[in-house]
């Protein structure tokens, strides 16, 4: 690909992209609580994802409940491109859904991510992550930023210093 062809794909590439977290509630095993609570993916693009953070039943069989929560806006940084490399070359890439309990212990989605460094940060401050399968069409549009940002830094190897001593204090 040329430099030109590179300019024209990176003008074409949103920044954004329109998405809805699906949330399941299904009955506890757990003798302390009487539900549990999971996010089972996201939905790319559309009405339903672009709304204004609506939470919509949109399907039920018996105890098992999901519900559509629309509004979030996936966005792609240059700093994170590595994050987002490495989780595209992974086997199941995964998008990152963060939550936080309500007074009611139900998580609320606030924010949906492509890297893992963001993720792992949410959740060491004590947020909830779920990992969730990426849509195609996700996939593509990273992988498209990721190739038209993404400069991996090179590794150089380094020299040894002859003039200390060996370990063990040994020359």
């Amino acid at each position: 690909m040329t430099a030109k062809q590179m300019q024209e794909v990176e003008r074409a590439l949103p920044s954004r992209y329109p998405v809805a977290v699906v949330m399941e509630r299904c009955p506890s095993s757990s003798p302390w609580q009487e539900e549990s609570w999971e996010a089972v993916g996201i939905t790319a693009g559309g009405a339903v994802a672009a709304g204004d953070g609506k939470v919509v039943k949109i399907h039920e069989e018996g105890n098992l409940v999901r519900f559509l929560h629309g509004g979030f806006e996936l966005r792609l940084y240059d700093d994170e491109c590595e994050s987002y490399y490495h989780n595209l070359m992974t086997p199941h890439p995964r998008a990152y859904v963060v939550a936080r309990l309500d007074e009611e212990e139900k998580p609320q989605p606030f924010l949906v991510s492509l890297s893992f460094d963001e993720a792992h940060a949410y959740l060491e401050a004590g947020e909830v992550v779920y990992a969730v399968d990426v849509p195609p069409e996700i996939y593509r549009w990273c992988e498209a930023f990721v190739l038209v940002r993404y400069r991996p830094e090179r590794k150089y190897k380094r020299k040894l210093d002859h003039s200390l001593p060996a370990r063990g204090g040994r020359r």
